[in-house]
């Protein structure tokens, strides 16, 4: 996210910060190679750099001003600005207010300045059409034609060249060349030599006729005429950075669309009237309406309706979502039906939406380690053509060819030689597919992670929301034979879970509260001392006795009759069995059971196809694992994992060879996800789940492990494709104009077709479809069973 220039004075020493500033000018890769050197030679100052969205997203020490970091892209000769903010930024950066400023910024930094190159490229074909015919008809070279083509070409190569021609300036005040400075000079000799022809070199004079030819000649004492090098390299170098403006734009439409979905005013009720209001006024706790057809302001829980909410545009999840009172919902979700009432629960950069746009975001500013290696070439590409294009001159002089022919080849390389293409090979890629991504309810941190996506081969599934549905219920209470009164057992452990945020506290919570036998509400019982263990339970003081809700010891026989065979039980028929101990003795065994998604066993054979070795790691008991294994027919079980066992797992998978990803939502998981090679956190985690993670996905459908696997493969498909047409461009056509095969008119034309076909071919991302696997032997519609919750 734009960070916003700290007070220099309560800097804290050491802390660090990054910041996104919108850069313009540049064009090319060596653009970007220049201000990430120039930004990085300051102390503790790392840069990456996006042709694509023109934005550096800078990691700086807290200290130092984002004021110098602007002066530093300025002094290495572009320009540099903070991204539009929010009016009320002390109320927290908001989806349609910074987001959506900083996210049309993004896709568009030269957009500013669209109508004048408008205006500057019409007017520049309006003059050069004329030349381009009469310089390749002869037949229609009348008398004194070739000064009608140089008062044309004249404001052409001054006026509608002007950006190049500026931009190389600004370059070699700075010491650097790019992409301007190779068209600068190509223009500028084109009709230099043109001007010696016509006043000095006998190509003026009356009758003169000029044929159209590729091949340098030996002369015939006439000095030829370039005009339409002159004209036609600024004319399809300008149409070609147009069209590929407005393609690079396509790329980051996803983005645009994620920042259109925030609602720009909100009908909030205070004091008991109706106010509509901007929503980045919005406060937690406000309540606010939503009516059928309108957007939800921002996350929060509906207190009064019910309707069904389209989250499609959010997740990728097309079926509606039933929200009633209690219901949790996410802003940008369009309401279906009734009217909703609901508290706002987050506002601003902390809603769902905003997360999402952030995530999306970030990806987009990293590199591949194969777009690191064509930076690096980018950075000294201008200089080497320069070095062949004057060796090419030399050589042609010394061959005998004609001044004018040598000039005709020199210029040829100056104009074909393309590093535009390298800079965008990558990005393009990168913001079609991240943006495609997040339609799918798939959200990749950035491109290493893309990049260890496509590369994993063994994959550790969680039980906890990931494999089953995560609506858990209190299936069964066995209390201990003349021991507590159930409803008493059942209140104690429900008050205890009140300070868990594990989905089995709240069914215990949900259990209690639903049978209504409790003399006062469960949420009233004083809770002191509480502790949670991550893949153990929860234990507190609950009116004055020590309450433990953990799962039952490995063997449940000492247990006092009849928790064992309640235990037993509850594992048979594939419920988790959860033990309360109150003041040490064993009071109740609680059956708690969630269903496996209906699309699990579809899913985990997708990742079989895919390649992939499935592994399910659970905290439950053996019995209990293997049952849920079974019916998902996966082989590799480890049961009774504590977090500690689970990243260890991880590991030794990783000393075997194999390239890990773990899946998983809970506290419990945060450890093996951050050490395995790629953690996948499920949306609906914990935030210690997904802030561990690097591909989050949305999207509550476990068909979306398979489908990032491939949109990740495919992504890196094309950005390979990308670099090695980028390179494998320059391989040919620069030799081609070093012999002649080219003239500096179609080497501009072959110039900007390379960037387009970049530019085009990531663009195919968007319309990316998932494949489905082909429905396995095995029958995914038998009939639905429970699966266990795995024990904390």
């Amino acid at each position: 996210m734009t960070a916003t220039p700290p007070d220099d004075a309560t800097a804290p020493a050491g802390a660090s910060r990054t910041t996104t500033l919108t850069v313009g000018g540049m064009t090319c890769a060596a653009c970007v190679g220049r201000v990430e050197k120039k930004l990085g030679r300051l102390d503790g100052v790392s840069a990456s750099v996006n042709l694509a969205t023109g934005r550096a997203r800078i990691s700086h020490p807290e200290a130092l001003p984002v004021d110098d970091l602007i002066a530093t892209v300025e002094a290495a000769g572009f320009t540099a600005r903070l991204p539009e903010s929010a009016p009320e930024p002390d109320h927290g950066a908001h989806p349609g207010t910074e987001d959506d400023g900083a996210s049309q910024d993004s896709t568009a930094p030269e957009d500013g300045n669209a109508p004048a190159e408008r205006r500057r490229l019409l007017l520049t074909a309006v003059l050069s059409l004329p030349v381009l015919a009469l310089s390749m008809v002869p037949a229609w070279q009348f008398l004194h034609w070739q000064w009608l083509c140089f008062v044309l070409a004249a404001p052409v190569a001054v006026w509608g060249a002007a950006p190049f021609h500026t931009r190389a300036l600004r370059g070699l005040r700075h010491g650097a060349a790019t992409m301007d400075t190779l068209v600068s000079l190509g223009v500028a000799a084109s009709f230099g030599w043109s001007a010696y022809a016509l006043f000095l070199g006998g190509a003026g004079l009356p009758g003169m006729t000029m044929p159209f030819t590729l091949l340098p000649t030996a002369g015939d004492g006439t000095a030829h005429l370039y005009l339409d090098a002159a004209v036609g390299v600024p004319l399809f170098v300008l149409a070609g950075r147009r069209m590929e403006a407005r393609a690079r734009r396509g790329t980051g439409s996803a983005l645009r669309s994620l920042a259109e979905l925030a609602a720009k005013d909100v009908a909030v009720r205070r004091d008991g009237t109706e106010v509509r209001i901007p929503v980045n006024r919005l406060r937690v706790g406000d309540l606010f309406l939503v009516r059928p057809g309108e957007r939800v302001a921002t996350d929060g829980t509906v207190t009064e309706g019910s309707s069904a909410l389209d989250l499609s545009l959010i997740s990728g999840e097309s079926r509606p979502v039933e929200a009633g009172p209690g219901s949790e919902v996410v802003g940008g979700a369009v309401n279906s039906g009734g009217l909703l009432v609901v508290r706002a629960g987050a506002v601003g950069a902390d809603t769902q939406l905003a997360r999402i746009t952030r995530l999306v975001e970030d990806a987009q500013t990293g590199k591949t380690s194969a777009q690191r290696l064509a930076d690096a070439v980018a950075a000294v590409f201008v200089p080497a053509v320069l070095t062949v294009s004057v060796t090419v001159l030399g050589f042609w002089l010394g061959a005998g060819a004609a001044p004018q022919a040598a000039l005709t080849a020199a210029v040829a390389v100056l104009v074909v030689a393309c590093p535009c293409a390298l800079g965008l090979a990558t990005p393009t890629a990168l913001l079609a597919a991240t943006g495609r991504g997040a339609q799918l309810g798939i959200l990749v941190s950035g491109p290493r992670a893309l990049e260890r996506l496509r590369r994993i081969d063994t994959i550790v599934l969680d039980k906890t929301g990931t494999l089953t549905t995560g609506r858990m219920s209190v299936t069964a209470l066995t209390p201990r034979a003349g021991g507590l009164d159930p409803a008493k057992a059942l209140g104690l452990a429900a008050a205890v879970e009140q300070g868990s945020e594990h989905p089995l506290a709240r069914a215990v919570l949900a259990h209690a509260e639903e049978q209504d036998q409790l003399p006062v509400p469960v949420r009233d019982f004083p809770v002191r001392n509480f502790t949670a263990t991550p893949g153990h339970g929860v234990r507190g003081t609950v009116d004055g006795r020590r309450v433990t809700v953990a799962r039952p010891p490995a063997d449940p026989a000492d247990l006092p009759a009849p928790l064992p065979d309640a235990v037993r039980a509850a594992e048979t028929a594939g419920h988790t069995a959860v033990l309360v101990t109150v003041d040490g003795t064993p009071e109740a065994v609680l059956a708690v059971g969630d269903a496996l998604r209906p699309d699990g066993y579809r899913a985990v054979d997708h990742l079989r196809r895919l390649g992939l070795r499935p592994v399910l790691a659970t905290g439950d008991r053996e019995a209990t694992a293997r049952a849920v294994a079974g019916q998902l027919a996966i082989t590799e079980i480890h049961a009774q994992a504590t977090p500690q066992d689970k990243a260890a797992l991880v590991t030794t998978l990783k000393e075997q060879g194999g390239r890990v990803a773990v899946v998983g939502d809970g506290v419990n998981d945060a450890a093996a996800l951050a050490l395995a090679d790629l953690g996948i956190a499920m949306g609906g985690g914990t935030d210690a789940a997904i802030g561990a993670a690097d591909v989050t996905l949305v999207r509550e459908d476990l068909q979306a492990i398979a489908d990032a696997v491939r949109l990740a493969r495919r992504t890196l498909g094309t950005i390979r494709a990308n670099l090695v047409w980028a390179f494998g461009y320059n391989l040919v056509t620069v030799p081609l104009a070093a012999v002649g095969l080219l003239n500096p008119m179609l080497a501009a034309a072959a110039m900007s077709a390379s960037s387009l076909l970049v530019v085009g071919n990531s663009l195919r991302l968007r319309a990316w479809q998932p494949a489905r696997a082909a429905k396995p032997a095995r029958s995914i519609n038998r009939p639905r069973t429970h699966a266990t919750w795995e024990a904390r």
